[in-house]
């Protein structure tokens, strides 16, 4: 009935998540409001660990990319499932860092970190910077010879697959702005540079070839790529490269129209590549790193909204218009991203009517979707868009001046502020 199996009909006939009801939550907190289950994190982020364990033969470890979301609760609870953590900024870093997340098992990314965020990278003993161009390598060694450090480091490598997925959010093909190339030779002179470096050393190699993606073989191919990569730097350079990040990109459920594979089989696929490459090229089989964002977020969490005016055009749409809009949830302006949503106060009707869910902003392009099959909406109801837990709170902004909204945890029949509500003062704070 819905996207999210964490979703469901109460005896009221509202929708619940995790067991708590969303109107009572809408009634309690506001809206517009981020609603996280933290059960459903934990389950998704069980599966991988318990799945990384059993085919990688527990030589492998997940990595959640916090880019998906991140707040200090949420890294709280990855570390207290024993995983790691990635990050794109010294502000996903200095977040884990106040969460009391353990750094060590903290992977850094980007294509442009500057000296300020590596600098607190080596400071803070990350465990992974993952290096992107041979600049920030060079500047890299520069900062750590005058800490007296010597960072683990890996490459970015561009693996040229092309994953089936938006433009926007391929990652692995040549033409992109992440990463060292393989067919110009550029990954492998990257390698030589970094072997000849005093103040850093080259633990693994990683790669990422886009988001949203539902098809297997597209990773499957990315292994391939790089374990013949390490097998070229092994038989070429003496050096054998012991660890693989294989990156992130699952596909999850956003609409009854996606179909995606369930983690556990890319995992035993993937797997089953990995140990077959490895005995053919004769190498020993790297520590493997995963790293699951969209896929552990997206499904745990949900949105809800307050509807104000029904604007019916005839023999062209019904306009139902919430009390948020782009700001909370950019991804249809950017990407034309579909949800499926239902009236939280009304959730065992049957959606009788074709709308489109418009946002409050001063933008004609601020919806959060178009023909979106509801139930038959009025002011005051309560609108629920599911799987918006990944890239919907990261992603927003104060656009027209509006404040960002609370995120809200459940757990086990009770609900916690995580994040507050943004106040006007907020909006103000560093105007002068």
């Amino acid at each position: 009935m819905f996207v999210s199996e964490n979703l469901s009909v109460n005896a009221a006939g509202n929708l619940a998540i995790g067991g708590v009801d969303t109107v009572e939550l809408a009634k309690e907190y506001g809206t517009p409001l981020y609603v996280m289950d933290e059960q459903e994190i934990r389950r998704t982020l069980r599966r991988f660990h318990d799945s990384i364990n059993k085919y990688y033969d527990g030589k492998g470890s997940v990595h959640y990319a916090s880019k998906a979301f991140s707040c200090m609760e949420m890294c709280r609870i990855v570390a207290s499932e024993g995983d790691g953590l990635d990050a794109v900024s010294i502000g996903e870093l200095y977040t884990a860092l106040k969460a009391g997340f353990p750094m060590e098992k903290v992977g850094f990314h980007g294509n442009n970190k500057t000296d300020e965020e590596l600098e607190f990278a080596v400071d803070n003993k990350v465990g992974h910077i993952v290096v992107d161009n041979i600049p920030e390598l060079h500047r890299l060694e520069t900062i750590a010879a005058e800490k007296n450090a010597v960072p683990h480091i890996m490459f970015r490598i561009k693996p040229g697959i092309s994953a089936h997925t938006h433009d926007k959010i391929m990652t692995g093909q040549i033409d992109s702005k992440f990463g060292f190339a393989l067919e110009t030779g550029e990954a492998f002179e990257a390698v030589k540079d970094a072997l000849s470096c005093k103040n850093v050393e080259l633990a693994g190699v990683h790669c990422h070839i886009g988001s949203q993606i539902f098809d297997i073989v597209p990773f499957e191919e990315a292994a391939k790529v790089m374990l013949r990569f390490i097998a070229k730097v092994k038989n070429e350079l003496g050096f054998e490269i012991r660890e693989l990040n294989l990156g992130g990109g699952f596909g999850i459920k956003y609409t009854s129209q996606d179909d995606p594979q369930p983690f556990e089989n890319y995992l035993e696929r993937v797997s089953a590549v990995v140990k077959e490459e490895c005995a053919k090229l004769n190498i020993e089989q790297p520590f493997i790193y995963i790293e699951p964002g969209r896929s552990v977020a997206a499904p745990a969490g949900i949105t809800l909204y307050t509807v104000g005016a029904r604007k019916i055009i005839p023999d062209i749409r019904t306009y139902i218009s919430i009390d948020g809009g782009m700001p909370d949830n950019p991804r249809y302006i950017l990407y034309g991203s579909e949800y499926d949503a239902v009236v939280a106060n009304k959730a065992g009707e049957e959606r009788t009517e074709k709308v489109t869910i418009a946002g409050k902003c001063c933008e004609s392009g601020d919806l959060i979707g178009e023909n979106m099959p509801l139930q038959h909406a009025e002011a005051g109801d309560i609108i629920a868009v599911c799987a918006t837990g990944a890239y919907n709170y990261s992603m927003s902004s104060n656009y027209n001046r509006l404040q960002k909204p609370a995120v809200v945890f459940v757990n086990n029949g009770e609900s916690r502020i995580a994040v507050k509500r943004e106040t006007l003062d907020d909006i103000i704070r560093n105007d002068i």
